[in-house]
């Protein structure tokens, strides 16, 4: 199984342009939260419409999970915190998205939602209880913010991870966890975009701006994990070790170059992978 991984798209319609083309390449995209931007000048309704147009393309060309960011946060609950109604709704697109757990081939997924308040947090906790009841073979999660205390959340100055997320970890010992979230990790001295919890990998591909986006192409039949961004291409092994700093990617393999890999010039904020 192929999966391709990226996250913090913010309305990046060139990027969501090159995730659409890269898409039959890969038997699942997972976008790891941070879809659209509230940040940028255009509408927040006028983004939800246009991404729900490329996530129903994505759909009609391999199997799509969707979960939310502090970016997709829409509506306020009954109790007062944050959700993603929109995101809620994309089952009606036939998109796993938050608060899903599913089967793909041999791999449990589950998916889960940005949380605001304890509720939410509540709800998440009770999500991974029932998950790991139910799930069989390979265990990967989708959860936008990724562990605290981790490269994979350096900031540069501070971690800005999910102590949360770590306490999961340590209690359900997942295989993968896939995040993003902190843009620079993978950038930033004593950054990185892979690390170890315990015995489960966890991965934040990073963001840059222009197209493509930096991502994440798991060939999870291979154990191999790939990262492509305009700062590097590198690779690693997920039944070795843990090994600093990573290899950089030898030989592509031809469904990677038809996905569309090849490099483009180095932005002014990317600097040398941090491994």
């Amino acid at each position: 199984m192929r999966c391709l991984v990226v996250a913090d798209l913010h309305y990046s319609l060139p990027q969501f342009d090159w995730v659409l083309n890269a898409a039959p390449e890969f038997d699942v995209v997972i976008i790891a939260g941070d879809a659209l931007d509230i940040g940028s000048a255009v509408d927040f309704r006028a983004q939800i419409v246009v991404v729900r147009k490329y996530l129903r393309m994505l759909a009609a060309r391999t199997r799509v999970i969707l979960c939310s960011g502090n970016h997709d946060l829409d509506e306020r609950d009954e109790s007062g915190e944050k959700i993603s109604r929109w995101i809620g709704e994309a089952g009606n697109l036939g998109i796993a998205h938050d608060g899903d757990s599913l089967t793909i081939g041999d791999t449990f997924f589950t998916v889960c939602p940005w949380w605001d308040g304890p509720r939410v947090k509540a709800q998440i906790g009770v999500q991974l209880e029932d998950a790991a009841a139910a799930h069989r073979g390979r265990w990967i999660w989708i959860h936008h913010a990724p562990p605290a205390n981790s490269p994979t959340s350096w900031a540069g100055a501070r971690f800005q991870g999910d102590i949360e997320l770590v306490q999961w970890i340590e209690r359900y010992r997942p295989d993968i966890v896939l995040s993003g979230h902190v843009h620079q990790s993978p950038f930033t001295k004593d950054g990185s975009w892979f690390d170890e919890v315990g015995n489960t990998w966890v991965f934040n591909a990073g963001h840059q701006f222009g197209s493509p986006p930096t991502f994440i192409a798991l060939d999870l039949d291979a154990g191999t994990a790939f990262w492509l961004s305009a700062a590097g291409e590198q690779c690693i092994d997920l039944g070795a070790p843990l090994e600093r700093p990573a290899k950089n990617i030898a030989e592509f393999p031809g469904w990677l170059i038809a996905a569309g890999q090849a490099r483009g010039p180095i932005p002014a904020t990317a600097s040398t992978p941090a491994g």
